[in-house]
Formats: structure tokens, C-alpha cells, sequence
């Protein structure tokens, strides 16, 4: 149980979801979900006023309690930080959901995978609808945003493109997009790194589980490549398919497709009118970010541009960083998408 501050002046309710969809998915992860919501200051005094809503999406391995403990000494969360600026009347008050979508291989990527589970369906199909019933939310896609960092800005570009019935504004920071430049890299030298298992990812894996996790150097590396083949490249039993030659890192052009169906800056074209229709879009990421995810950013505002999205509606910003300790940037985003939501 994260504790919060004693000026905290809205409230954090821990709920658990239960799944549905989840039910029997193909790591046997649980379908019995945490799912937090925030209620801004007020909420409780004003019984007939209804908020909008921003869905919250966490990056690659984080869990529910990352929201809370992520910054670490000296640093603010985004809970805390978000509730000051609502306390402070720097934005208008907005209900925020904390979205769980773990697996066993550290991340949903947020889309529907037969390596994963539907976890797409399950936010957009039980989350929603779960959180709409129960709290005094604006129950409609103009007044609903999604939000998220890395695989969680990944989230929010693809879901809004996929279901703008439910989603009219999104902020991404740092979001997986440009998939040549934040993967190829990372193949060469996935390569390299599993020579010391005889190509074989799974026997990495088998050693990754038997021990102290992230105690070699290529556990980060090898897990991420793992957990996204599970999600963009699954064979048909569910099993992952690597995009590359485990030997040599020559790209497999029948697997690699299916990842970068999956890029945003892909994905645009095709979802033109979706994201002419949102309300708000927040794009921002790190000079420095050691996925390349600034040159995504800036690639996906090129593609959205070409969309027809019209200026006015973007907010993008490349700032001075890398890909990590950037949690200061959401509430940022959440104030800027509070003003456009809000009646």
C-alpha cells in the first residue's frame, strides 16, 4: 500500500478488476486486476459534477506501485505532483486511472496478442466501462483521454487510433514509435549478446528466471526484444518469433513486418480520420533518448501533420533528457489535456 502524503488532497482508491477477457490468457498471468483511480479535490463536495477522465499507461516492467515510488529521493510522483497542481486550481479537476497490463514477460504493449492476452480489450472494453460505472466521469470520448510513457505512450497512440469512439485526446511521451530506428540497434547487439546462450533466446530466458533478475548486462536488452515478440510477432501456438536471426541479426522480413504494422508512424496513414478527430494530441520525448524515441516523436508529428491534425491541436516538444527520470513531464501533459477536455 503506497502512502500518501498528508496534504494529498484528493483520493487514490486500489480496486481489482476482474477479468473476463484476461480469464485462461496464454502466460497465465492473473485476471484479477488492480486498477487506481483518482479523485480530485472536491470530488466528494460536489455530488453532481462529473470530471473528465485520462487513463493512465505505464512503460515497459512498470507495475501499479511504480506510480507512487518510480521518482525515488528528492523527486515528486505523478500522483502527487498532479493532485497539487488540481489543489493549486492550475488546471481544471480530472478523475485519473492507473491501468495494470503486466505479464509474465514484463509488458501487454497494450494490444490484443496470442503470445499475451487481449489487453487491449480488456482497457478499452472493461476498464472504461468498469470505471464509467462507477464514478461521476464525462461518460464520452470528448471528455476521455489516455496517457503513457515508452510502452505506454505506444498505448496511447495506438488505442486512440484504433477506438476514437471512446478516446478524443491522447499525450505520449517518449513513445515507442519510428520502429527502425528504436529496434534495429538493439537486434545487432541482441545478437551478440546471445552467443553466450547458443542463439537461443529461451535458453536466456530459462537462465533469467533461475536467478537474481538484471544482474547481467544483456537482461534488459533480451527481455524487452522477448516480451515484444510475444506481443507483435507470436507464432500461432503463441510462441514468440524473433524479427532477426539470432546469429547473424539479419532482419526475418516476414516478422519484422509485423512489428512495424504496430508503429504509430506506420499506423497513421491508415487512421487518418481518427486522429483528425481528436481533440488534443501531447508528443514530447528526450534529446537524448537512448531508443532514438526523440527522432519517433518527431517522425510521428510528421506523419499526424500529413494526416491533416490540424497545428492548433498538437502540443510537441523535444526536451533535454534521456529516456529515463522524465515522470515530471505528465503532469505537464495532464494540465494541457485538464483545459481541452474540461466543458
Amino acid at each position: 500500500m503506497p502512502l500518501w502524503p498528508s496534504d494529498f488532497a484528493g483520493r487514490i482508491d486500489e480496486r481489482t478488476i476482474d477479468s473476463r477477457l484476461l480469464r485462461g490468457n496464454p502466460l497465465g498471468d492473473p485476471h484479477r486486476r488492480p486498477v487506481w483511480v483518482y479523485t480530485p479535490p472536491g470530488y466528494d463536495d460536489e455530488p453532481e459534477r462529473r470530471y473528465p477522465s485520462v487513463y493512465m499507461l505505464l512503460g515497459f516492467t512498470g507495475r501499479l506501485s511504480a506510480w507512487s515510488n518510480e521518482p525515488g529521493a528528492f523527486r515528486t510522483s505523478v500522483p502527487v505532483a498532479t493532485d497539487a497542481l488540481f489543489a493549486r486550481g492550475e488546471a481544471p479537476p480530472m478523475i485519473l486511472v492507473f491501468v495494470d497490463a503486466w505479464t509474465t514477460y514484463g509488458g501487454s504493449q497494450y494490444v490484443d496478442s496470442a503470445g499475451t492476452g487481449r489487453y487491449h480489450s480488456y482497457l478499452c472494453e472493461e476498464v472504461v466501462p468498469w470505471v464509467d460505472a462507477r464514478y461521476r466521469t464525462l461518460a464520452d470520448r470528448d471528455h476521455r483521454a489516455i496517457a503513457g510513457k515508452s510502452s505506454g505512450g505506444l498505448g496511447a497512440m495506438v488505442t486512440s487510433m484504433l477506438r476514437p469512439d471512446l478516446f478524443g485526446a491522447f499525450a505520449t511521451h517518449s513513445g515507442d514509435a519510428l520502429s527502425e530506428a528504436q529496434y534495429i540497434p538493439h537486434f545487432l547487439r541482441a545478437a551478440r549478446d546471445l552467443r553466450a546462450y547458443g542463439g537461443d533466446i529461451f535458453s536466456w530466458w530459462q537462465d533469467f528466471r533461475s536467478r537474481v533478475a538484471f544482474t547481467k548486462q544483456e537482461d534488459p536488452r533480451l527481455l524487452e526484444i522477448l516480451a515484444v515478440s510475444a506481443c507483435f510477432s507470436p507464432d500461432a501456438d503463441g510462441t514468440p518469433l524473433l524479427p532477426f536471426d539470432p546469429v547473424t541479426g539479419a532482419l526475418r522480413p516476414e516478422v519484422w513486418e509485423r512489428w512495424l504494422r504496430w508503429d504509430p508512424v506506420r499506423m497513421a496513414p491508415a487512421h487518418a480520420e481518427a486522429l483528425r478527430s481528436m481533440r488534443a494530441i501531447w508528443i514530447d520525448a528526450g534529446t537524448r533518448d537512448e531508443w532514438f524515441l526523440d527522432l519517433g516523436a518527431s517522425a510521428f508529428r510528421e506523419a499526424i501533420a500529413r494526416a491533416g491534425v490540424p497545428e492548433e491541436t498538437v502540443r510537441f516538444e523535444l526536451f533535454e533528457a534521456g529516456h529515463v527520470a522524465i515522470e515530471y513531464r505528465h503532469p505537464q501533459a495532464l494540465a494541457w489535456l485538464a483545459h481541452r477536455l474540461t466543458p
